[in-house]
């Protein structure tokens, strides 16, 4: 062993003796009820991401590199796909499939200004800004609260000469019905763009989440399944959103060599591109006004030691959710969500909707579990047709929307959720229980 690898593994092993020193115990404090914070999320982690973001540090290539590579490899074997790419954010990755739709390459296919898209207004705002920053227009249908996903009854009247595809996510890990959407899909010969942020790891009739359209989404924010920091990642079998998805994130470019590395075509000078002159250097050629999303290499290492540990934190999940709905399930006050037919989610949250039975608001009850130590969240959004950033759009001309709304407006007013998350001890999950039940006497 050389010297730098003698140094390089001093380093490792201190990083480690580090985590044992700072990191672990506060993993693993005790819980005390009333007084210990029960967070909705959380980190969880150990030596392992601290010594593969320290072993990228040494190395000091900053950008896209060997852990990035890596990731991409391995994210892509776990969902069987052919193609991931990673991103810095999920909202990111939202941004990239959907601007990949837009391509000219796609010809009759492609989403121009003014065409269509079916969305849901209950959810988070990202999934559906860039349908609107584009200039296309969301259409926007109602949701059904068994399984808090979409009404798939209302698809037929969202549809119009104008659709050109469907962007809706998978709620709090619940697979909508992918069976369905999927059907309409191909009879319409429309894209389906899956945002799976707040549900890698979930199958729907054995297969994986994210993989059932053209394109998948993933969000590695801390609080979401798994983490790298800020970070995000598109997928997709189609060879030509592949090679469209590759020109958008990395600045619009018509070559795909990686960081570092000139010339893969062999080609590089001899080409004729667009009205430039023959042989125009083909590493600055843009064939897409494209955008700048890689994340750096050590955000990726920690996402590589994250995806070693992946298939336990889903399991993990799954254990939490149903310790929770066994506990909850005969409050008559509360709707639990049911998991959609033919599917295994990996739950992102524990979301309940009031039922005419709770004699109380949601705000009642939400401030209940606050003061109690307890964090909470909305379904996000709730309804974003409601929001600012809607007063300057118009509808019928920037937007449509399918009927009321009815059940997205139930969402809004009447629903909460709480988390499920692998560092959850069954001290925490029992003392949520306890406080919910006390909560609709209370209240």
């Amino acid at each position: 062993m050389t010297r730098e690898e003698e140094l390089k593994q001093e380093i490792l092993n201190k990083t480690k003796e580090y985590y044992e020193l700072v990191h672990k115990p506060s993993l693993n404090q005790e819980f005390i009820e009333g007084k210990s914070r029960v967070n909705y999320a959380g980190r969880v982690f150990d030596e392992t991401e601290l010594q593969y973001l320290v072993d990228s540090s040494l190395d000091f290539w900053l950008t896209y590199g060997d852990y990035s590579k890596k990731f991409e490899k391995q994210l892509a074997k776990y969902l069987n796909v052919r193609w991931t790419f990673l991103v810095n954010s999920g909202s990111s990755a939202n941004l990239l499939a959907f601007y990949a739709l837009t391509s000219p390459l796609l010809k009759e296919r492609q989403v121009r200004r003014g065409d269509e898209v079916i969305t849901v207004a209950a959810g988070f705002p990202t999934t559906i800004a860039p349908i609107v920053q584009y200039g296309a227009v969301p259409v926007f249908v109602d949701m059904e609260l068994t399984h808090a996903n979409i009404d798939v009854t209302e698809l037929e009247k969202a549809l119009s000469p104008k659709t050109k595809a469907i962007m809706i996510a998978h709620t709090l890990g619940n697979p909508f019905n992918l069976k369905a959407v999927k059907e309409f899909a191909d009879k319409h010969n429309l894209w389906l763009i899956e945002d799976n942020c707040d549900a890698l790891g979930s199958l729907y009739e054995c297969r994986p989440t994210g993989t059932w359209g053209d394109i998948g989404t993933s969000s590695f924010y801390p609080p979401h399944h798994m983490t790298m920091g800020e970070g995000g990642a598109t997928y997709t079998d189609n060879p030509l959103l592949k090679k469209i998805m590759l020109s958008l994130r990395d600045w619009g470019r018509d070559c795909w060599c990686e960081s570092g590395v000139d010339n893969t075509c062999n080609r590089r000078f001899t080409q004729q591109f667009g009205s430039l002159p023959v042989g125009y250097d083909h590493k600055y050629v843009y064939s897409h006004f494209g955008f700048n999303l890689k994340v750096s290499d050590m955000q990726a290492a920690v996402g590589c030691a994250q995806l070693e540990k992946f298939p336990s934190f889903v399991e993990k999940r799954k254990e939490n959710y149903k310790k929770l709905y066994d506990g909850l399930k005969d409050v008559k006050e509360i709707q639990l969500v049911e998991a959609q037919p033919n599917s295994d989610p990996s739950w992102f949250g524990f979301m309940m909707t009031l039922t005419e039975e709770a004699n109380f608001t949601r705000n009642n009850i939400v401030e209940y579990l606050e003061n109690s130590n307890i964090q909470t969240r909305n379904l996000f959004a709730g309804n974003i047709l409601r929001h600012p950033i809607f007063d300057h759009l118009e509808e019928n001309v920037d937007y449509r929307v399918i009927g009321d709304l009815p059940n997205t407006e139930k969402i809004m007013n009447d629903s909460f959720w709480i988390g499920v998350y692998p560092g959850m001890s069954d001290e925490k999950l029992e003392y949520m229980i306890k406080k919910i039940k006390e909560a609709t006497i209370k209240c």
